[in-house]
């Protein structure tokens, strides 16, 4: 299952389950303006950050 982290890991802004957030296929989780400065690069491993899917269930 997805880990849904809380915050970004580059400024620590909050990415709620519901909320709006980029991530690898490693999972590493970035807000949009991170991802965006970034150039939707993982800077941990060099991996396309894409949209994270919306988790509206606590599961």
């Amino acid at each position: 299952m997805l880990e849904m982290k809380s915050a970004c890991e580059k400024c620590e802004a909050p990415t709620p389950k519901d909320g709006a957030a980029e991530i690898c296929s490693f999972e590493c989780t970035f807000c949009p303006p991170c991802a965006e400065g970034m150039a939707h690069v993982c800077p941990n491993c060099g991996g396309e950050l894409l949209a994270r899917p919306k988790r509206t269930l606590d599961v």
